[in-house]
């Protein structure tokens, strides 16, 4: 299994994600939502930083096992229920991911929702990885 970053230089370079991820061979695992949840199903963290680190944690928790490892992401999908809470801590979400995840970065998206199931959470984490 193979996953190859693309990163056209006619798009503005990335920050935090890839352009495009081509994934050969392998198997497809694909991640549910995870939000802020504690092993009791509480939602932990009242800051965005502090809820998208336990999420973060939960999704690679999942794809742990799944047999899977950061680097087998393929795919993230963010929603926040502020986007501009999301671009505020930026630069501290990326050195969470960085920690937890390291630099190989999915394609990416971070979507606005009103709310998430739990009326605490305030973000989710979904993805797509493929494993050898």
């Amino acid at each position: 299994m193979s996953l190859e970053r693309i990163n056209p230089g006619e798009l503005s370079p990335p920050t935090g994600f890839s352009h495009a991820v081509s994934a050969t061979g392998g198997r497809l695992v694909f991640l549910a939502g995870q939000t802020a949840l504690d092993g009791s199903g509480k939602v932990v963290g009242t800051t965005f930083p502090e809820q998208f680190e336990r999420a973060l944690a939960n999704l690679l928790t999942a794809l742990a096992a799944a047999g899977g490892a950061p680097v087998d992401l393929a795919r993230v999908t963010v929603y926040a229920t502020d986007v501009a809470a999301y671009r505020e801590h930026a630069a501290e979400l990326g050195r969470v991911w960085r920690r937890l995840a390291g630099r190989d970065y999915p394609a990416m998206a971070v979507i606005g929702v009103v709310r998430l199931w739990d009326d605490q959470a305030l973000v989710e984490l979904d993805g797509i990885a493929v494993l050898p």
